[in-house]
C-alpha cells in the first residue's frame, strides 16, 4: 500500500514527488492524464516575481524563482533559462510606480530607454518610450519540467481517475479510482480545477474562479524575442525551436476573462498582434493548447493540510513559478518538519 499518493501528475505534483523523493519519502503519482498535466501543458511557462497580488504572495514567488534555480543546481539540463523579461504592459506613471515598488521589494528592475529597447529587440516593431527590465526572471516548460522531476523521484505514476476519496474514522484512507480503490495513508490533492469536486463529500467548499487559458505556438521563425516580452497589448517569448509562445489574451496573469470567443476568431487576433510587435516576419499558427487555469476564489495559492486527518491541498496559480518553492515547504512539513512562514498566508482553512 502506498502511503504517500499524490493526485495529479502536473508540475506541482510532480515537484511534490520530487521533494519527498529527496526526504526519503516514496510516493505514487496518480492521474487521469499522462505526466506533464493538462493545466501544465498549457502554460506559458513566464517565471517571475513582478506580478503578485500582496506581499506574503511575492515573498513567495520570489522564493519561487530561487527554488527553480536549486532544482537546476541539482538537476543540470533542466528546461529552464533566465532571459529576463522587457515589461511594459503600464506606460508613464504607472510604469515608474511599479519599479519603485518592486525596487522597493529588493527586486532587480533596470530602466531602459527607447534606445536601449531598440537595442535589445531590433526587430520590435512599436518601440516604447521607455521599458522596464527584470533580469531574474525566465522561462520553464512546466510540462517537461514534471516529467523530468517524476523522472529523477522515481516515483511510480499510475493511470487511473479518481472519483472520490475515502475516510473512515475521520482519517483519509485512500482514493476510489475508475479502476478500484486504492488504499493510501496521505492523500495530497495536486488536482488544479477538479479539486473542489473531490472536497465537497467532506463538506469543504474550495472556490475556483472560471479562467480559461489559451496559448498559441506559431511557426518557427530567426530568433526575433530574445527576452520574455511584456507589452500593454500582449506577452509573447521564443522558445529554442523558433516558436513564438503567446497567450490568446492581453495582460494574460491578471486576466479576468470567464470565457473564450470563437476560436478562429481568437487565434487570428492574437497572430495580428504577434505581426504588429514583429512586422516583417512571416507569422503563422502552428499549435494550440488550452486548459482551465487553477486559480483559487481570491486569486492565491491553497496549501497545506486538509480538512480530514491524512489529506493535504496543494492548488495554485501560477504552478509554473510557484511548484518547486511550494514542494519543499510542503514537503518540509508532510515529512515532521515544522510549518513553513512562507506558507502561512495561504492555507486552506481561510476558506
Amino acid at each position: 500500500m502506498p502511503q504517500t499518493l499524490i493526485i495529479g501528475a502536473g508540475i506541482t505534483g510532480a515537484a511534490l514527488a520530487y521533494q519527498l523523493s529527496r526526504r526519503g519519502e516514496a510516493a505514487t503519482l496518480l492521474s487521469t492524464h499522462a505526466e506533464g498535466g493538462l493545466a501544465s501543458a498549457a502554460s506559458f511557462g513566464w517565471l517571475n516575481a513582478s506580478y503578485y497580488l500582496n506581499h506574503p504572495h511575492y515573498r513567495l514567488r520570489h522564493e519561487g524563482l530561487a527554488a527553480h534555480r536549486r532544482l537546476q543546481d541539482q538537476l543540470p539540463g533542466l528546461p529552464t533559462t533566465w532571459q529576463g523579461c522587457l515589461w511594459y504592459e503600464a506606460t508613464g506613471d504607472a510604469q515608474e510606480e511599479t519599479a519603485t515598488d518592486l525596487t522597493a521589494l529588493g527586486y532587480k528592475v533596470d530602466r531602459l530607454t527607447r534606445a536601449q529597447v531598440a537595442e535589445r529587440l531590433p526587430s520590435l516593431g512599436p518601440v516604447p518610450d521607455t521599458a522596464l527590465f527584470f533580469p531574474e526572471e525566465g522561462v520553464s516548460d512546466p510540462a517537461l519540467l514534471a516529467r523530468a522531476l517524476i523522472a529523477a523521484s522515481g516515483a511510480e505514476v499510475m493511470r487511473a481517475t479518481v472519483q472520490s476519496l475515502t475516510e473512515e474514522a475521520g482519517r483519509l484512507t485512500g482514493v476510489l479510482t475508475d479502476l478500484g480503490p486504492v488504499p493510501a495513508t496521505r492523500v495530497i490533492l495536486a488536482t488544479g480545477t477538479g479539486t473542489p469536486a473531490l472536497l465537497q463529500s467532506f463538506g469543504y467548499t474550495l472556490p475556483m474562479l472560471k479562467r480559461p487559458g489559451l496559448m498559441i505556438r506559431t511557426n518557427p521563425l530567426p530568433p526575433i524575442c530574445p527576452v520574455v516580452l511584456a507589452t500593454p497589448d500582449q506577452e509573447v517569448r521564443q522558445d529554442a525551436q523558433g516558436h513564438l509562445i503567446a497567450p490568446a489574451s492581453a495582460g494574460h496573469q491578471s486576466d479576468h476573462a470567464e470565457v473564450l470567443g470563437a476560436f478562429p476568431v481568437v487565434v487570428n487576433a492574437t497572430l495580428q498582434r504577434l505581426r504588429a510587435l514583429f512586422p516583417g516576419q512571416e507569422i503563422h499558427f502552428a499549435h494550440q493548447a488550452m486548459a482551465m487555469r487553477p486559480v483559487p476564489g481570491d486569486g492565491l495559492p491553497v496549501v497545506g493540510q486538509g480538512s480530514i486527518e491524512g489529506l493535504w491541498l496543494a492548488v495554485m496559480h501560477s504552478g509554473a513559478t510557484l511548484a518547486p518553492v511550494v514542494a519543499e515547504c510542503l514537503a518540509e512539513e508532510i515529512t515532521g518538519g515544522p510549518e513553513s512562514q512562507l506558507l502561512k498566508d495561504f492555507r486552506p482553512e481561510r476558506f
